[in-house]
C-alpha cells in the first residue's frame, strides 16, 4: 500500500496537471482499473444476450437456461478449442496453423463467379424456375408457340435487373475492400516499426498504432503512452457506441520497448468467435503465465483515442477477427402477406394445370372426331401429297398430340402466375420505405435521429400487428438517470427539502486556479448537503462511507471539456452504466468528486481535499451475482471492500443482525422510491482484516491464473468477499417517461393492441410506470404471481383462471409476473395455462426477467397464435426478444446500437410507433394487398381471353395476340400504375387514421387480403374476360376481318380495362398516378402500332386497318361498359348496405363539413 496515503492540494504531485492547459478541448484525465487489472477475466451483464444460441433447443425460463446461454468468454479454454501465437514470430505462428491473413473480402462474386453464382442465387425463387422450364420449352419446335426470343425477355428482363443491382453492389463493396486492405499500419520489422499495408498484416506480428487511428486488426495491448498501461478506444464501428472504453496492457510488458528490447512469449487464446464482449487467454512472458480477458483486447475497427499510441500483437486478422464474425445482417423474416399470396399462387397453379388439362381433352376428343379428316386438314395433315412421292409430316400419333398440348397450353397460359409480382412488390417496398424515413413526424429532433427502415420485406407487417412487447427503460424511458434521493443509515433524505441555490450553484474544487466543476449538476438535499461536510459524527461517518461508495464503485472515466471561461474546467463522467454516471454526478455535487482514475488508484476531491484510495481489486457486476465490490486502500490505511447492487441480491449478503432497524427502515424506503416509479440500488461496506485482505489476495490470485474454471474459480472469490456487509444506504434514480409514451399507449390500446412490458426493473418501480403511463389503470383487476416454486406458481395460475372466469363482463385484468416465477413456468407444463392466463389479461408486466425469458414470453404468445408480434427495446438485453418477434424494432438510445443493429426497423422514440403502426402500417398493408390482388387479376383475364379464344380455334394453342405484345403486357403495358399506385395511394388521411386508432383494426381482421376476396377478385375476372372476349367476336362474327387485327383489339380491350379498372379503385389522385394509368394507355397504342408496322413481324398493318372502322372504337366502349359497370354497380352496393370502417371514415372525410367532422362519431367494429 502506498505510504502517502493522504494528498494534500498543495503537493507537486498533484498539482495542476499539464492536460488543463492544453488546447484540446477533451481530454481524459484518468485511467480505469477493472478486474482484469489483477490478472483476472469477468464477465459484463452484456455478454449473455450476444450468445450463440446454437442448435439445441432454447429454454427461455429453467435456471439451466444461464448455462447453456453463456457466451463464449464464459467458457473455460482448453488445448482442442485454443490457438497459439507467437509474440514477434508469425513465421512459427501461421507455420502449423495458418492462420487467416488479415486481407478481407466483404464482396460476393467474383468476374468468374459472378454469372453462376449470382444466377444460382436469383433462382432459389421457385417461380423463376417456373418461367425458366417454360422458356426452355418453347425453344423446343413442336412446342413453340411463341417466337423463341420473346418467350426468353420477360426472365431475360427480370434477371439482367437484378444482376446490374448486385453487380453495382458488389463493385462497391470490392472497392470498399481495396481501400480498407491497402491501408498502411507500422509493423515491427527488423527491430523497428515499419510501414505495411493492412493485407499483407500476419497473426503474430507487433503493431503500433498512433491515436485517432483505426486497428486493422483484433490485437492484445502489450505497452501505451500511458504509463499505467491505459488505452482509450471508441468502438462506434463496432456496436455503436459512442462512450469511450477502457483497454490496458499488462505491467509485464508495460515497460518494455520492442524497438529496443525484444518481447517473446506465447499467447494461448479461444478460437474466432462473434463475442465482443468476451475474451479468454493465457500467456507466457519471461517465463511467467498471465491471464488475459476482454479489457486486454483491442478489437478490429475501433479507434484510438486520448492515447498517443499503443502496442499490441495480433491475435486475430482478417475474416476471423470480431467485426468481420459479425459482419452479417439479423435473421431474416418473410412478411405474413407474402406467406398467405404463396397459398394463392398455389390456386392459380391447379388452375392453370385445370385450363390445361381441360384443352388437352378437349383436343383429344376433337382429334378422335376428326381422325378421317387427318390426312388432308390443314395442320393435322398426316400425308403430303404435293409431290410425285407421297410424304408423311410429323405426326407423332394421339397420345403424343395430346401430350404436346398439354405442354404448349402451359406455354400459352404461363402470365397465369405474376413473374413481374416479385420486382413489383420489391419496388414498391423501396417507396415505402423512403417515405417512411423522410416521414419528419418520426425524427427525433433532440438526437437527429431519423426512422430506419433495416429490413425491405416486411414493411406491411407493420399493418397487421396485434401484440407489442416493450422494454422499459430507455424504451418507454429516457434513460438519462437523474439522482433523486437516497437513503442512508436509515434516515431518508429527498429532494422535495432541496435547496435551489445550492442545487443550481452545485459543488466545484481548485486545483491551481482552475475551477473543476461537473458537467452535470444534481438538486441536492440542504440537511443531506451539510452532513457530507461533517464526518465526524456517526451519522456524517455514514454520508461519507456512502459517497465514496457512490465516487469508487464503479467504472467511470472522468473526462474534462474546456468552456469559453479558461478558468473553468468541467468534468464529464463517461461510461457504459447511465446508472452509474447519475450516482457518480450525485457524489460530486455534494462534494465528493472523481478527479482521476489510474490502473491502481482512484484520487477523489472530498470537501476541497484530496484524497487517494488504492484500488486492490474490483469485481464487476454480472448478471449472476447482481452487483459489483470494489476493494480500496484508503487513505486511513484501512482496507474496505464497497459493494452496490440490487435489493434482492443485496440483502441477501447483508448481516442484517448489527443493525436490524436501519436495515428495515431502509427496506421500507426502497418500497418507497420503486412506488414512485425510481430505479434502486442498495450500499454496502465492511472493513476486511489483514488476514481476511491476505486470503482474498491469495485466492484471486490463483483464480485469475487458472487455466480451467477460471470465470467459476472468480465467481467464487467474488461471493467470498461481498458477504456480511454493514448497509450504508439506498438510491433512487428517476428514469423520466418519454414524450408522448401515454398517449402512445392509449392509441395503441384503442387500435386493439396489447402492451406488455418486459423489465428487468423491480416489480413496485414497473407498476408506477404502467400507472404513469397508463399502461395500468385503477379500473383493472391485478393478478400478482410473485412464487418462488413450481408448486406456488401452478395455484396462482389456477386461482388466476377462476377470478378470470368470475369476473363481469367488461372486466379488464392485469397480469403482474416476475421472473422468478417464470423461471418454473416457461418450458413446462405451466406454459399451456400461462398463456390461457395472459392471452385474456388486457395489460402483462414482467418484472426482473432475464434476456432469454424475454425471447420465451415472446415465443408463448408466436408459437400459439396466428396473430403478430412486434418486440421493441433499445438495450443488448433486448435483442433475443427483436429477433424473436415477426416484427423488431430498435430504439437509439443510450445504450448503444445493439438493439438498432439486430431490428428490423430502428426510431428514436417509442411515441413514433404510433404513427408507424396507425399510419404506415395501415398504408402499407393496405396498398400491398390491393397490389397483390390485382397483380392477380390483371394476369389472370389475359388468360382467360386466351382460354377463349384456344376453345373457338380447334384446340390449336394458336394465339390471335402477338409475341411482343404478350412479353410487354407485363412489363410496359400494365407495369407502371400498379406500383404507382402501391406506393403513393391512401384509403385515409394521417389525420383520420390518428383520430380513430380503430381503423387499425382492418389489418388485423385481415380485411383487405384474405381467401373470400381472392375468389371474388377471381371471378370478376372470369366476367370481365368473358366480355373482353366475346363483344368482339359476335361483332366481328360474319366479317373477314384476320386474327392479327382481331387480336390487336383484345389487346388493347384488356389493356384498358385493367387500366380503368384500377383507375376506379385509386383513392388519392397524384399527377404521377394520372401519368402512369393513361400514360399506360397511351403507350400500348404506340407500342402496337409500332408492332404492326414492321413487315417482318406477323400482322403486319393489321391495327391501321380494323382502327380504321367505326366498329372497332365501339367495340372498346362496349368492353369497357359491360365488364366494368358490374363491378361498379357492386361495389356502390356493398359500400352503401354493407359499409366497414375504413368505407365510413372515407366518407366522412369526402363528404362531412369540417365543423360536422369534428363532432361526429364513428360506430366502429368491435375489437376482437
Amino acid at each position: 500500500m502506498d505510504s502517502n496515503s493522504q494528498i494534500e492540494s498543495n503537493e507537486s504531485s498533484y498539482q495542476v496537471p499539464d492536460y488543463l492547459r492544453n488546447s484540446s478541448s477533451k481530454r481524459s484525465v484518468s485511467s480505469i482499473q477493472s478486474i482484469q487489472s489483477k490478472n483476472s477475466s469477468s464477465h459484463s451483464v452484456k455478454e449473455v444476450s450476444f450468445s450463440e444460441l446454437g442448435p439445441k433447443p432454447v429454454r427461455y425460463g429453467s435456471s439451466g437456461a444461464d448455462s447453456r446461454g453463456l457466451s463464449t468468454s464464459y467458457k473455460e479454454i482448453n488445448d482442442e478449442d485454443a490457438r497459439l501465437v507467437y509474440v514477434n514470430d508469425p513465421g512459427r505462428t501461421n507455420e502449423k496453423f495458418e492462420f487467416a491473413g488479415n486481407s478481407i473480402r466483404t464482396s460476393k462474386y467474383s468476374i468468374l463467379t459472378f454469372l453462376p453464382r449470382n444466377l444460382f442465387e436469383q433462382f432459389h425463387r421457385v417461380a423463376y424456375i417456373y418461367f425458366l422450364v417454360i422458356a426452355i420449352l418453347n425453344q423446343i419446335p413442336q412446342l413453340a408457340v411463341f417466337g423463341r426470343e420473346a418467350s426468353i425477355l420477360p426472365l431475360a428482363f427480370v434477371l439482367s435487373v437484378t444482376a446490374i443491382k448486385d453487380a453495382y453492389e458488389d463493385y462497391r463493396r470490392h472497392r470498399a475492400d481495396k481501400i480498407e486492405n491497402n491501408r498502411l499500419a507500422w509493423v515491427l520489422s527488423n527491430d523497428r516499426f515499419q510501414q505495411k499495408k493492412w493485407k499483407d498484416i500476419c497473426v503474430g506480428e507487433i503493431i503500433k498504432v498512433s491515436g485517432n487511428e483505426t486497428l486493422p486488426c483484433d490485437m492484445v495491448l502489450l505497452s501505451t503512452s500511458d504509463a499505467t498501461g491505459v488505452a482509450y478506444v471508441q468502438t462506434t464501428n463496432l456496436d455503436g457506441e459512442s462512450n469511450l472504453k477502457t483497454r490496458y496492457a499488462k505491467q509485464e510488458t508495460q515497460m518494455k520497448d520492442p524497438e529496443k528490447e525484444k518481447i517473446s512469449g506465447v499467447i494461448k487464446c479461444e478460437k474466432p468467435n462473434r463475442n465482443i464482449y468476451g475474451f479468454l487467454a493465457n500467456t507466457d512472458i519471461d517465463g511467467k503465465r498471465i491471464s488475459l480477458g476482454p479489457s486486454n483486447i483491442i478489437l478490429r475497427g475501433c479507434e484510438l483515442k486520448n492515447t498517443n499510441w499503443a502496442i499490441g500483437v495480433a491475435v486475430y486478422a482478417g475474416r476471423e477477427t470480431k467485426a468481420m464474425l459479425n459482419n452479417s445482417g439479423a435473421p431474416s423474416k418473410r412478411s405474413r402477406l407474402e406467406t398467405r399470396m404463396n397459398r394463392e399462387i398455389i390456386f392459380l397453379s391447379i388452375f392453370l394445370v385445370t385450363l390445361c388439362t381441360i384443352v388437352c381433352i378437349c383436343h383429344g376428343v376433337w382429334l378422335r372426331r376428326h381422325r378421317d379428316e387427318l390426312d388432308l386438314m390443314q395442320f393435322y395433315r398426316k400425308r403430303d401429297y404435293s409431290e410425285p412421292e407421297v410424304e408423311k409430316y410429323e405426326y407423332y400419333g394421339w397420345g403424343m398430340e395430346i401430350f404436346f398440348v398439354f405442354l404448349m397450353s402451359v406455354i400459352v397460359f404461363q402470365v397465369m402466375i405474376p413473374i413481374s409480382l416479385y420486382i413489383s412488390m420489391e419496388l414498391v417496398r423501396v417507396g415505402q420505405a423512403y417515405f417512411m424515413i423522410r416521414d419528419n413526424r418520426m425524427l427525433d429532433e433532440s438526437s437527429n435521429v431519423r426512422f430506419q427502415c433495416r429490413a425491405l420485406n416486411i414493411n406491411e407487417d407493420l399493418g397487421q400487428i396485434k401484440y407489442v412487447f416493450s422494454d422499459k427503460t430507455g424504451t418507454l424511458t429516457e434513460n438519462k438517470m437523474e439522482f433523486q434521493c437516497a437513503s442512508i443509515g436509515g434516515l431518508d433524505y429527498s429532494n422535495g427539502k432541496a435547496s435551489n441555490e445550492d442545487g443550481q450553484k452545485g459543488y466545484s474544487c481548485q486545483a491551481d486556479w482552475i475551477d473543476l466543476r461537473p458537467k452535470m449538476m444534481v438538486k441536492v438535499d440542504s440537511e443531506l448537503l451539510s452532513l457530507s461536510k461533517k464526518n465526524q459524527t456517526e451519522e456524517g461517518r455514514h454520508v461519507y462511507n456512502f459517497f465514496v461508495a457512490l465516487a469508487a464503485c464503479n467504472t467511470i472515466v472522468p473526462l474534462t471539456i474546456e468552456t469559453s471561461d479558461p478558468a473553468v474546467i468541467l468534468i464529464e463522467y463517461q461510461g457504459e452504466s447511465p446508472d452509474e454516471q447519475a450516482l457518480v454526478y450525485a457524489a460530486a455535487t455534494y462534494g465528493f468528486m472523481l478527479i482521476e482514475r489510474t490502473s491502481g488508484h482512484i484520487v477523489i476531491d472530498i470537501q476541497g481535499e484530496r484524497q487517494r484510495f488504492n484500488v486492490l481489486g474490483l469485481h464487476e457486476f454480472d448478471s449472476d451475482r447482481k452487483r459489483m465490490s470494489v476493494i480500496l486502500g484508503c487513505p486511513d490505511k484501512t482496507v474496505k471492500v464497497f459493494v452496490k447492487g440490487a435489493d434482492t441480491s443485496m440483502f441477501r449478503v447483508i448481516d442484517k443482525s448489527l443493525n436490524s432497524n436501519m436495515v428495515k427502515a431502509t427496506e421500507a424506503h426502497l418500497h418507497s422510491y420503486s412506488s414512485e416509479g425510481l430505479r434502486t440500488l442498495v450500499i454496502g461496506m465492511r472493513e476486511l482484516s489483514a488476514s481476511e485482505f491476505e486470503q482474498w489476495q491469495s485466492s484471486y490470485e490463483s483464480a485469475s491464473t487458472a487455466v480451467m474454471g477460471r470465470a467459476a474459480l472468480l465467481r467464487k472469490v467474488a461471493n467470498n468477499i461481498e458477504n456480511n456487509l454493514n448497509i450504508l444506504g439506498a438510491s433512487g434514480i428517476e428514469d423520466k417517461l418519454q414524450q408522448g409514451v401515454p398517449e402512445a399507449i392509449e392509441s395503441l390500446r384503442m387500435a386493439g393492441i396489447k402492451v406488455w412490458v418486459l423489465t428487468g426493473d423491480k416489480q413496485e418501480t414497473a407498476i408506477s410506470i404502467g400507472y404513469s403511463s397508463k399502461l395500468l389503470t385503477s379500473n383493472m383487476t391485478q393478478i400478482v404471481i410473485n412464487n418462488n416454486s413450481k408448486d406456488s406458481c401452478r395455484k396462482s395460475l389456477e386461482d388466476a383462471l377462476l377470478l378470470y372466469k368470475k369476473l363481469p363482463a367488461g372486466g379488464q385484468l392485469a397480469l403482474i409476473i416476475d421472473g422468478t416465477s417464470l423461471v418454473y413456468i416457461l418450458d413446462t407444463e405451466l406454459e399451456e395455462q400461462l398463456f390461457e392466463l395472459a392471452s385474456r389479461c388486457t395489460v402483462v408486466l414482467c418484472c426482473r426477467v432475464a434476456p432469454l425469458q424475454k425471447a420465451g414470453i415472446v415465443a408463448l404468445i408466436k408459437d400459439r397464435t396466428d396473430d403478430m408480434t412486434l418486440a421493441i427495446g433499445d438495450g443488448a438485453n433486448d435483442v433475443s426478444m427483436i429477433q424473436k418477434a415477426d416484427v423488431g424494432i430498435g430504439i437509439s438510445g443510450q445504450e448503444g446500437r445493439q438493439a438498432v443493429m439486430a431490428s428490423d426497423f430502428a426510431m428514436g422514440q417509442f411515441r413514433f410507433l404510433v404513427p408507424l403502426l396507425l399510419v404506415h402500417g395501415h398504408w402499407n398493408y393496405q396498398r400491398m394487398s390491393y397490389m397483390i390482388l390485382y397483380n392477380f387479376y390483371r394476369n389472370a383475364i389475359l388468360v382467360f381471353v386466351l382460354f377463349w379464344y384456344v376453345l373457338f380455334t380447334g384446340f390449336t394453342l394458336t394465339t390471335a395476340i402477338t409475341d411482343w405484345s404478350s412479353v410487354l403486357y407485363s412489363v410496359i403495358y400494365t407495369a407502371v400504375p400498379t406500383i404507382v399506385v402501391g406506393i403513393l395511394d391512401k384509403d385515409l388521411s394521417r389525420t383520420t387514421l390518428l383520430k380513430y386508432p380503430q381503423l387499425y383494426g382492418a389489418g388485423q381482421r385481415e380485411e383487405s387480403y384474405n381467401g373470400k376476396l381472392f375468389w371474388i377478385t377471381m371471378l370478376d375476372t372470369l366476367w370481365q374476360s368473358i366480355a373482353a372476349y366475346f363483344v368482339p367476336l359476335l361483332a366481328y362474327w360474319e366479317s373477314s376481318v384476320d386474327g392479327s387485327s382481331i387480336g390487336d383489339l383484345w389487346t388493347l380491350a384488356v389493356v384498358i380495362l385493367v387500366n380503368i379498372h384500377l383507375a376506379l379503385d385509386v383513392i388519392r389522385w397524384y399527377w404521377i398516378t394520372h401519368a402512369a394509368v393513361w400514360g399506360s394507355i397511351i403507350a400500348t397504342f404506340i407500342c402496337v402500332m409500332i408492332i404492326d408496322a414492321i413487315p417482318i413481324l406477323p400482322g403486319y398493318w393489321a391495327f391501321f386497318v380494323i382502327a380504321d372502322t367505326t366498329l372497332f372504337w365501339v367495340c372498346l366502349l362496349g368492353i369497357i361498359l359491360g365488364a366494368l359497370v358490374p363491378h361498379f354497380v357492386v361495389k356502390i352496393f356493398v359500400q352503401y348496405y354493407r359499409p366497414n370502417d375504413i368505407q365510413i371514415a372515407r366518407e366522412l372525410e369526402k363528404f362531412c363539413t369540417s365543423r360536422v367532422s369534428r363532432n361526429a362519431e364513428i360506430e366502429m367494429n368491435p375489437i376482437s
